[in-house]
């Protein structure tokens, strides 16, 4: 979800039930895992469903190894969901790989680790039936993050290890009892410090990011709202910050390590420090001290209540040069009706407010936001108030969501309106969306980006602006992890396409990397001096030697012994 504007169709349309890629959970997939479900084929054709053929085969049992000798087995991690989870995923996986075991592609694995979402239906079935499909190919399956934390006596978890959202740290425990063959299941949370709930697992945790140029902080874990359609808050919980400190340290040694680029993520960025007697603000000034030039900060998601008492230093900060003037605040509908039903605790003028401030203080800033089709108590009118605010405004990046009933919240025991509906509602925002060209009219602009990633198609780099603007670059050796000057050659709905006007030797570097070529140049001038020192003394010493040796061949010569 994070990964915004990609030059890829439907990028904002995931969740549309119309629109089918290749990933897309089929429907026999869907149904064979709900046991009150039946699929009912027609009378006229018996057809055996592949399903039951599968059956009939033995299931290969996974290996039991009796010790476990670290780095002789390999571990294939997989996530679903937000930025918090692809956080989590990356320590697990650096403190699996710390400790020895391989990380591999699912097929050489010995053990799954499948790292989960429960935000909508279709994310918790593509993990049931990866669940299935590991345990059917002889794998040993160990599952982590929200829906074994918010749901833990689901059937389908029945006897696997579950690592909970607070037990992050854990892992290679839970990784080495499951390879001798038990279960083990860590829900619960972390003690309480000084009377507070602690956020989590420790930020200085080892890494294995999935981008080596971007770092996740997770500065706070749960939430201070109870939205009524949200399962996430029955995982996370209620609001816990990291100390500031924690983060800034955090901060400096992802630097260290070589990233250029670093998000802060969490379920509201905008409840940040409420716990701990700070604020989103004072985090990131501080945080702000300690990005070195040429790199880049990103401010994650934040819900409007807890933003706008802060919108002054935030408008601030966003138009901090390392800071990108970029914000994601879902709205999630235009009505006041919807909203209160959701129990956001804000309204339209609310959010309203935040965006006019934010567009009036800070040139150039990227608003997002999300909206959900189709919620249970919404009317043709609460959404015809929704198409308006988005008509309004012409989001650059809108996430369109159909209502999904989670089960254990408030919203799944509403009426729900019908499908066909909610499907036209979604589609006429979707028309809306594609209407307007956020990017048209750029040609010929120039802009400074920072490139980080690979496109989704493995052709481009992928640079931002400062208004995290996305532009396609060619793929140029040694262009990752440089600041470069572009000049705008075409757009397309969700990026632009650049052509670069540096010379390689023009390309800024983030100041740690620049700091550490001029050290290494420093260390080397200093050895070839020392180098030098040491070969003058090594020749005055020879030369010495030698003119003491022929002295005393001439005294011996002249004066020979009687």
């Amino acid at each position: 979800m994070y990964n915004l504007g990609q030059d890829l169709p439907c990028n904002d349309m995931d969740d549309i039930e119309d629109l089918i890629s290749a990933d897309d959970v089929k429907p026999r997939e869907r149904y064979e895992n709900k046991k009150n479900v039946t699929v009912r084929a027609k009378k006229r054709v018996q057809i055996r469903p592949e399903a039951e053929e599968e059956e009939e085969l033995p299931k290969p049992k996974p290996t039991i190894h009796e010790s476990v000798i670290p780095g002789t087995q390999k571990v294939f991690v997989k996530t679903w969901g937000c930025a918090h989870n692809n956080s989590d995923s990356e320590y697990m996986a650096g403190q699996l790989a710390a400790y020895g075991y391989k990380l591999s592609g699912k097929e050489d694995a010995d053990l799954w680790l499948l790292n989960s979402c429960t935000v909508k239906n279709p994310s918790e079935d593509t993990f049931r039936n990866e669940i299935e499909s590991g345990m059917k190919n002889g794998k040993h399956v160990v599952v982590a993050g929200c829906v074994p934390q918010g749901a833990p006596k689901s059937g389908y978890l029945n006897g696997l290890s579950v690592i909970g959202v607070q037990q992050i740290d854990r892992v290679v425990e839970v990784v080495e009892e499951t390879l001798k063959g038990h279960s083990v299941r860590l829900l619960q949370n972390k003690k309480k410090v000084h009377g507070r709930r602690v956020a989590g697992a420790p930020l200085s945790l080892p890494k294995v990011r999935k981008n080596p140029l971007i770092e996740i902080i997770s500065i706070n874990s749960g939430c201070l709202n109870q939205c009524t359609y949200c399962k996430t808050k029955h995982a996370r919980g209620d609001l816990a910050s990291y100390p500031p400190e924690e983060v800034v340290e955090r901060a400096r040694q992802s630097f260290a390590e070589g990233c250029c680029e670093i998000w802060l993520t969490s379920e509201d960025t905008g409840a940040y420090g409420r716990d701990i007697d700070s604020s989103l603000p004072e985090l990131l000034w501080k945080l702000v001290e300690v990005i070195p030039e040429h790199c880049m900060l990103r401010v994650g998601m934040t819900n409007p209540p807890y933003i706008l008492e802060h919108l002054e230093e935030v408008a601030k900060v966003l138009q901090h040069p390392r800071v990108y003037s970029f914000l994601h605040v879902p709205v999630q509908s235009g009505s006041d009706s919807v909203l209160g039903e959701m129990k956001r605790e804000y309204c339209r003028k609310d959010f309203e407010h935040v965006v006019d401030f934010l567009r009036e203080r800070v040139p150039g800033v990227t608003i997002a936001t999300d909206i959900i089709c189709g919620f249970p108590t919404e009317t043709e009118e609460d959404f015809e108030e929704t198409m308006t605010l988005c008509a309004k405004y012409r989001f650059p990046s809108l996430f369109i969501n159909q209502f999904f009933p989670r089960p254990g919240t408030p919203a799944a025991k509403m009426e729900r309106i019908p499908a066909n509906l909610v499907k036209k509602r979604t589609k006429r925002l979707t028309d809306l969306f594609y209407s307007y060209d956020a990017y048209s009219g750029r040609e010929g602009q120039i802009y400074t980006v920072l490139v980080t990633e690979i496109s989704h198609d493995k052709l481009h780099y992928v640079g931002h602006n400062k208004s995290y603007e996305q532009v396609l670059l060619p793929m140029r050796e040694n262009l990752l992890g440089t600041r470069v000057r572009v000049r705008i050659t075409s757009a397309s709905k969700f990026s632009m396409v650049g052509e670069i006007l540096d010379d390689e030797q023009d390309w800024t570097r983030c100041a740690n990397k620049q700091e550490e070529k001029d050290a290494s140049k420093t260390e080397g001038l200093v050895t070839r001096r020392n180098d030098n020192v040491l070969h003058r003394f090594m020749f005055i010493a020879l030369v010495v030697g030698s003119l003491g040796f022929l002295l005393q061949l001439l005294v011996r010569f002249f004066y020979p012994l009687k």
